[in-house]
């Protein structure tokens, strides 16, 4: 694991090349494997594959959705916030989940907030994203993951970066 953390990094571009079926339904087992607050399970995911529904989300919002141009996947993460407190804590282990293990598949990734975001000065990204994916009224949308084969070589961040003055011991 600790390997993967420190290979990961955020990918921005995607290659053309598809993603195999064998390696979404890996990313699916391992989004549903994902811990929740009280065994809630109250998130669900919409896997995104099609071409022009990918395009239209990467409009979701002024800045920070680019990648989703190039994505050959879009995993949404939503929940519904009456079944759990813990909706933001759930959905973004879910979401993290989902990256690192896209990450063990040799696939690129890139989270794309979507909450506390807005789409215009009418509109928020949230309410963008529940109307392009018909999402009903209950749910949250927390992110979206862009996924696909990273455009390029990209390295984890070097240990010599690490900021090791972060960490307190047996208090702050």
């Amino acid at each position: 694991m600790i390997d993967l953390l420190r290979t990961r990094r955020s990918i921005r571009k995607f290659t053309e090349q598809p993603i195999e079926i064998e390696k979404m339904e890996i990313l699916k087992e391992a989004i549903l494997r994902a811990p929740t607050s009280k065994d809630s399970n109250a998130c669900k995911f919409i896997f995104i594959d099609d071409t022009e529904t990918i395009q239209k989300l990467a409009l979701c919002k002024p800045y920070g959705a680019a990648p989703l141009q190039t994505a050959k996947l879009a995993v949404a993460v939503l929940v519904d916030e009456s079944k759990t407190g813990a909706w933001i804590e759930d959905s973004s282990i879910a979401a993290f989940t989902t990256q690192i293990t896209a990450h063990s598949l040799g696939l690129g990734s890139c989270w794309i907030q979507i909450r506390g975001r807005d789409y215009s000065d009418e509109k928020t990204s949230e309410a963008f994203v529940c109307e392009t994916l018909y999402i009903p009224e209950e749910y949250r949308v927390l992110s979206i993951i862009a996924i696909g084969y990273s455009q390029g070589e990209h390295n984890g961040k070097p240990f010599s970066n690490l900021d090791f003055s972060k960490i307190h011991e047996n208090g702050f």
